[in-house]
């Protein structure tokens, strides 16, 4: 059976060694001291290695049932529920004055990767109740806040967000649901959604339902879409329960993954809704919850990632097969263990590159959501919703192609189930597909976020390339050859691309359509670099000053620059794919696909 061990350590060399987050002036920053954080992650550790992690292959083989209208967990998940809502992990980040604890965005980032690891299909019934609660913070009534959230924070009552249909999924313009006005206030919502992970269970005794539809009389498409709350059981005046809503599950999807979240179709009955936010602007309401979820299943895609690697290394170490070329390294067995061979550490190498770099990549995003939304920083709330589509569409997709090498490792063992190497794959699948398929991603990074405010993020970004290069530069010509020098050079790939959009995108929108998805990973191997170069830096200043770790910080420098050397070249190939244009993407016609 897979295992999983808590990379903390990483974590708290990402947090205090390259983003030196206790200097930081962010609200609330000034309190993670190296000894809380690491209690903190110490503690979230043992929850996803003791409980959550045990129950993976649980969840996995048992999946949910639908029973009189119930929907069953798999055998440990309640329990395990209940532990979390004691620890109060359910609110870590949420605010104060409803429960929450109040900690910084980034240490939640992090104990989130760590229970995503150890149990992505359990840890979705929490993080879809944190974004539900995050759009009612943002843009409930305060009555609504009140009544809600309180429940919500100590998942007492969990949280669903309802979209897509049966007929539309991206283009939520073509929805049905409909929303009919009642006297007192309230709505009546009928229609049918698909796909609301989970939307029924019997870990809570209530569940919050965010619901998109439409009111009567709205404007057609996008403009006409409202936010509602639809609770599975409506709330009395004095917080208690009342009478069951007129909302039922029509079945439970089967699935290729996470078996153990319970994905319902939901049918809405002319049940009990309330506005939230503004009529028919919903979207906005919604994209609230929406770019925090991108975010957590950015985390979730390198987050299986890392269980898949941390197995796979394990099995390369053990598993005798054939002999080192270069010379005998296991004389006393019958053949030297799978990591002698070369080939082997190139597959486990890009796995542990990729990881460590997605994970610092993730917590600078989770810093610039604390800046922004703590500090009320501008510049780094449009830098992030930048990077956004980058997190969620190239961590996802690598973090499931590195899936596929570790089962790799393991030769037919992967292929076979027991081994578990199959789970981690099949979780990994669903990240690149739900909150926005990573094509939408792409299009989204290029369509709107590039050109946002003429620019100005996309250009703060290659700033921040060249003043560190500036800043670093000379110091040390092995560090510059080995990181400034291939950052450069990759950073001038996107450049590259971006001039090119803006050359010839506005005469033909489809010549940066086009290569939408190649300039998302082009972008995405250039965060990869920097971040990769900022913990080089750091981990080389380390060693200059004296460490007792040392052998932890040449490894980091190690990795880094097997990152630099063998996947930021990447940057070449995908610029000089979009410099081909449109027309080997749109020549052939339809017909003839």
């Amino acid at each position: 059976m897979p295992v999983y061990s808590a990379p903390t350590k990483d974590m708290s060399f990402i947090l205090h060694d390259v983003l030196n987050v206790n200097n930081e002036d962010i609200a609330g920053y000034s309190d993670l001291e190296p000894d809380f954080v690491s209690a903190i992650l110490n503690e979230s550790a043992k929850i996803a290695e003791n409980v959550l992690a045990p129950l993976n292959a649980v969840g996995d083989k048992e999946g949910c049932r639908l029973e009189n209208g119930v929907v069953r967990t798999p055998t440990g998940f309640k329990n395990a529920f209940e532990q979390m809502k004691e620890g109060g992990w359910t609110g870590l980040d949420c605010d104060p004055d409803y429960g929450g604890q109040g900690m910084p965005f980034i240490l939640a980032n992090a104990v989130t990767e760590m229970f995503s690891s150890a149990n992505m299909a359990f840890s979705m019934y929490q993080g879809l109740t944190h974004g539900a609660y995050s759009a009612i913070h943002a843009h409930g009534s305060a009555a609504q806040k009140a009544q809600y959230l309180p429940k919500m924070v100590s998942c007492e009552w969990t949280g669903t967000m309802n979209l897509t249909e049966p007929h539309c999924g991206t283009d939520l313009g073509l929805m049905r649901t409909k929303a009919i006005p009642q006297e007192g206030g309230s709505y009546k919502i009928t229609g049918q959604k698909i796909f609301i992970s989970a939307g029924e269970h019997d870990l809570a005794e209530n569940i919050i339902h965010l619901v998109l539809a439409k009111i009567e009389g709205a404007p057609a498409g996008i403009k006409g879409v409202s936010l509602f709350i639809v609770p599975k059981f409506m709330v009395n005046d004095d917080g208690s329960l009342g009478q069951r809503n007129s909302l039922s599950v029509g079945k439970i999807e089967e699935k290729m993954g996470i078996h153990g979240n319970s994905t319902c179709v939901m049918n809405y009955d002319e049940a009990t809704g309330f506005l939230v936010g503004d009529e028919h602007k919903g979207m906005r309401a919604m994209f609230t919850m929406m770019n925090e979820a991108r975010l957590g299943v950015g985390v979730q895609g390198y987050a299986q990632a890392e269980v898949a690697y941390q197995n796979a290394l394990d099995y390369a170490k053990d598993r005798l097969q054939g002999r080192d070329i270069t010379g005998t390294k296991n004389p006393d067995g019958p053949a030297d263990p799978l990591i002698v061979h070369p080939d082997v550490r190139r597959n486990l190498l890009d796995q542990k590159s990729f990881v460590e770099g997605a994970r610092a990549f993730s917590l600078w995003g989770a810093y610039l959501i604390d800046r922004a939304h703590r500090n009320k920083d501008k510049d780094a709330d449009g830098l992030v919703s930048l990077l956004t589509p980058v997190i969620k569409g190239f961590l996802t997709d690598k973090g499931f192609d590195l899936c596929i090498q570790a089962q790799q490792i393991y030769g037919g063992h992967g292929y076979i189930e027991e081994w578990g190497m199959s789970q981690f794959a099949r979780d990994a699948r669903i990240a690149m597909i739900y909150e926005g398929a990573n094509g939408v991603q792409a299009l989204d990074l290029v369509g709107r976020k590039l050109a946002q405010d003429g620019g100005k993020y996309v250009l703060a970004f290659f700033g921040l390339v060249k003043s560190f290069v500036s800043e670093t530069k000379g110091q040390n010509e092995a560090f510059d050859r080995g990181f400034l020098d291939p950052l450069k050079k990759a950073s001038k790939d996107l450049q590259g691309a971006a001039t090119y959009f803006m050359q010839n995108g506005m005469k033909n929108p489809n010549h940066a359509l086009a290569g939408s998805y190649d300039f998302m990973h082009l972008f995405g191997h250039v965060c990869l670099g920097l971040v990769w170069s900022k913990m080089a830096k750091a981990a080389h200043d380390a060693l200059e000053n004296g460490t007792d770790d040392a052998a932890f910080y040449e490894t980091k420098l190690e990795t880094g620059r097997y990152y630099m050397a063998r996947h930021l070249p990447a940057t070449g190939m995908h610029l000089a794919r979009i410099e081909t244009g449109a027309d080997p993407v749109m020549t052939l016609k339809a017909a003839n696909f």
